[in-house]
């Protein structure tokens, strides 16, 4: 069983429109929407939930009255200003456990929250592990394991061999829990400036973990010379340049019509059909 992940240092860059393009063109492979925080895989795949999972990942606390002597001593330790009056404010309270310890009285305990749900779906290329943190949550990074684990139970019992990612933007928590034992890191940059320095960050993530990484360019020619940039950059540090997309207004109107490039045909899908035999060449090379 192979997994890629297909990341970038920040959001915007096509990432999720390449994943989809992808999912059409693998086979024997599940889907696996890892940004939990704001998800959009699901708007072009449209999954059909079939089993749905509470997920339960952060912790607040809760005073018990019947033991609260009103001393006051949560209400001064707490760094969140969370209590005042005895009386707690959920939103602020960070489940950090230190009114738990100080409290006098053991009148203070942390009880799970509901945090968001985990999905097993199916889609017109196959089945999606994928799931939505609450709004204002933390823990993303345990529900996305929980995803993870979801993706490779479905593989196991369905006997498919790829597990295709669709990771969350940025270098933080939820990109670690997305990219930790993959096979593969398909990094998609575009040509800016800002596009080069977010592809450094993502680049020492991934050689922290020793996991391999490939470079996508998305909408190359619309400053072909930050492309050259970024393209001898890449052949200083051995590092593949696998697709060079073009831009092109069709990646839009497929994105309106919910469908994927590759679907739509053209330049943009040949050049991304191109980038996945690349992938699949490099998955080959590890047998």
């Amino acid at each position: 069983m192979k997994e890629l992940c297909i990341i970038s240092g920040k959001g915007g860059t096509g990432k999720t429109t390449i994943t989809a393009s992808f999912v059409a063109l693998a086979e024997n492979k599940v889907i696996v929407d890892c940004d939990v925080d704001a998800p959009d895989l699901h708007l072009i795949l449209k999954p059909e939930v079939k089993e749905k999972q509470e997920f339960r990942g952060s912790k607040i606390a809760v005073i018990d009255m019947n033991k609260c002597t009103e001393c006051g001593t949560c209400e001064e330790i707490c760094e969140f200003d969370a209590i005042k009056d005895t009386q707690l404010n959920p939103i602020l309270c960070e489940g950090c456990n230190v009114c738990v310890i100080s409290c006098p009285e053991d009148a203070i305990t942390l009880e799970e929250q509901l945090s968001g749900h985990a999905f097993i779906s199916e889609t017109r290329y196959g089945p999606m592990s994928h799931a939505l943190l609450n709004v204002a949550e933390e823990a993303s990074g345990k529900l996305i394991t929980l995803v993870r684990n979801n993706a490779k139970k479905i593989a196991k019992e369905k006997g498919l061999d790829l597990i295709l990612i669709d990771g969350p933007p940025g270098i933080g928590c939820p990109v670690i829990s997305s990219l930790s034992g993959v096979d593969l890191a398909l990094i998609v940059t575009e040509p800016t400036q800002s596009g080069l320095h977010d592809l450094l960050r993502i680049l020492e993530l991934t050689k922290g973990f020793g996991t391999s990484s490939v470079v996508c360019i998305n909408k190359y020619d619309i400053n072909k010379k930050n492309t050259d940039k970024i393209v001898a950059f890449c052949d200083d540090n051995n590092i593949s340049v696998v697709g060079k997309i073009p831009y092109d207004p069709v990646v839009t109107e497929a994105m309106i019509e919910g469908g994927t490039v590759v679907e739509f045909g053209g330049r943009v899908a040949e050049e991304i059909v191109q980038m996945w035999n690349a992938v699949n060449d490099f998955f080959c090379s590890k047998k």
